[in-house]
């Protein structure tokens, strides 16, 4: 009996600990909204990029991706929910980034000269997509793997002056 209630009460310290972590994360997250409004933009890679992730300007978190869709032109449409106390001129970029060699994606905005800012729904029109660092490097590899040969793509020994 006495292994019954202590049992019981080790359950329940146990359930209100991982309560209280929930409460906490709750509140910590951008779960329980902001309010601002939403933007668009239309990317042709969107690699890294997922729901929630941030959108910074100038190193600090102004907004979350709130959705994306791919259109039929297979461009990705990104739906941007940014605070309201920040304006957006409407000659600003968008450019996909990271947080350093290892660091996570993210969304930059880079402020545009306009004296006219996006409103509710606007279209950021300067956008640059992901790049596939993959791709670079095994690019990168492969050149200096083959710069050594002496010969082209057709197997022929280089041009140049005879001995």
């Amino acid at each position: 009996m006495h292994n019954d209630t202590v049992e019981t009460i080790i359950g329940a310290a146990v359930v209100a600990v991982a309560v209280f972590f929930l409460i906490f994360a709750y509140r910590n997250s951008d779960a329980t909204g902001v309010a601002g409004y939403e933007v668009t933009a239309k990317m042709s890679r969107v690699d890294g990029i997922a729901v929630g992730t941030d959108v910074r300007m100038s190193g600090i978190k102004i907004g979350t991706v709130a959705a994306m869709t791919l259109d039929p032109s297979y461009l990705v449409t990104v739906h941007i929910h940014v605070r309201d106390d920040v304006k957006i001129p409407d000659d600003s970029s968008l450019v996909v980034t990271s947080s350093g060699l290892l660091g996570g994606s993210y969304l930059s905005i880079s402020p545009g000269g306009s004296d006219k800012m996006l409103a509710a729904n606007g279209v950021i029109r300067n956008t640059q997509g992901s790049i596939d660092m993959m791709g670079l490097i095994s690019r990168f590899v492969g050149s200096g793997a083959s710069s050594g040969n002496s010969s082209n793509a057709n197997g022929a020994a280089p041009a140049g002056p005879k001995p």
